[in-house]
């Protein structure tokens, strides 16, 4: 694997997707084609009062033109920061980042489950698939949010042509209750041949997967969020305890786990 590098990057494109949601793209990046869905990128900003850099998973990227997009929402310093953006200003990308996502086998069928914010390396990762030849009507696509507006981009999701399942708290898009229930339900019911696990957002939805796949003996991986003041390993900011005994390094390790590794 080539090492990371830093590099200063222009936002080339922004757009609002409503309710705190953002999608930016920036570019060139030198090390876009070698990004793999479910890594991330540590972001520096210039002359601000937000010192340490801040983490955010890769939602696509471009090889020609060395594009890379970043889907947030605003909940912090860093993500307003980045979400009040023009475009041509300029960040610092240092990366990529972590572990990707681990390709299922030809016979597994992937099931996605993103909750909020955890969207976007899902998305990456579908097209990833996609284009290495995957057929887009056995992924399942679950998409959890607390509200409609919660559930973004989801004309690029359905033009993707997977197999989509929305599901809202309050019912107000898709199917009413939680994320997980429509998971249980399928690997209740053998829907799926061969279910593969890939599954990113809150931490309370990410332990309920690990639980659902544990119990369903459903292997997995989940792409965890954790505070990254360094971003490659030197700072220990981003410790999380593993069932097996010991820790690892969300940034180093992670941010990929199989289900049934940490304990969450």
């Amino acid at each position: 694997m080539k090492p990371i590098i830093s590099a200063d990057v222009d936002l080339l494109k922004r757009r609002d997707l409503k309710n705190g949601y953002f999608s930016l793209t920036f570019g060139p990046f030198a090390r876009a084609k070698q990004c793999r869905p479910g890594q991330f990128v540590h972001i520096g900003f210039k002359q601000s009062s937000v010192f340490y850099r801040r983490a955010f998973s890769i939602a696509n990227t471009n090889a020609d033109d060395k594009s890379l997009e970043i889907i947030l929402k605003v909940v912090g310093r860093g993500s307003k920061q980045m979400a009040d953006l023009r475009i041509g200003d300029s960040v610092n990308f240092l990366g990529p980042l972590g572990k990707p996502f681990t390709l299922p086998n030809k016979k597994q069928t992937p099931i996605l489950v993103a909750g909020g914010v955890g969207y976007p390396p899902l998305f990456y990762w579908a097209n990833h698939l996609i284009a290495r030849g995957w057929d887009p009507k056995r992924i399942v696509f679950l998409y959890g949010g607390q509200s409609s507006p919660d559930i973004v981009d989801r004309a690029r999701i359905k033009r993707m042509g997977v197999k989509f399942i929305p599901v809202t708290d309050d019912g107000s898009f898709g199917e009413r209750g939680r994320v997980t229930s429509p998971l249980v339900r399928a690997l209740a019911e053998n829907t799926y041949e061969s279910p593969m696990i890939y599954s990113c957002g809150p931490e309370a939805m990410l332990k309920a997967v690990d639980q659902i796949g544990t119990e369903f003996e459903t292997p997995g991986e989940l792409a965890m969020e954790a505070p990254m003041p360094c971003g490659f390993g030197i700072c220990l900011g981003c410790i999380v305890p593993l069932r097996a005994g010991g820790t690892a390094r969300v940034c180093q390790e992670g941010p990929t786990f199989s289900i049934g590794t940490v304990k969450l």
